[in-house]
């Protein structure tokens, strides 16, 4: 399945429907729920990374049982904003998901959300480090989310 922009894909959701954010890290997949007037994005949950058909069950699992209606994955833009290596895998993971679920997605730029997760944790929240770690994904994968929705309300 082809990667929409999130316009295109606010316009393709039923009504009443959710964005399901996306996290990939390298262990595990931050994962963030939009309400269904797509106006606030709040951390969900995490999976364990592994095989892209397993993930893609679960994920699927998710969708139906919260009402979504499509799928928005962190593009990790390198930090001068080109598109390198590790965004053609990203890009590449989020086609093989999107066809896997059968559910359509887009990517927004997630450079530096799990830096300003981090830092928001350790200086306003005064998290530990092991607490830290648990929640930085599902965090990172709402601050992507929500940065989606507000660059692309209308």
């Amino acid at each position: 399945m082809p990667l929409f922009n999130m316009h295109q894909i606010r316009a393709q959701l039923g009504r009443n429907q959710r964005l399901l954010g996306l996290d990939p890290g390298q262990k595990t997949i931050g994962l963030a729920l939009s309400d269904v007037s797509l106006m606030l994005a709040s951390p969900y949950g995490t999976l364990r990374r592994g095989k892209l058909s397993v993930m893609a069950v679960e994920i699927r699992r998710i969708a139906e049982r919260e009402g979504v209606g499509a799928l928005v994955s962190g593009l990790p833009l390198s930090l001068d904003g080109s598109f390198g290596p590790a965004a053609q895998a990203a890009r590449d993971w989020m086609m093989s998901l999107s066809d896997q679920t059968g559910l359509p997605a887009a990517m927004w730029d997630e450079r530096l959300s799990s830096s300003a997760v981090n830092r928001m944790l350790v200086q306003d929240a005064d998290v530990s480090r092991r607490r830290r770690a648990e929640l930085v994904d599902k965090l990172a994968a709402s601050y992507m989310l929500q940065g989606a929705l507000d660059a692309t309300a209308s």
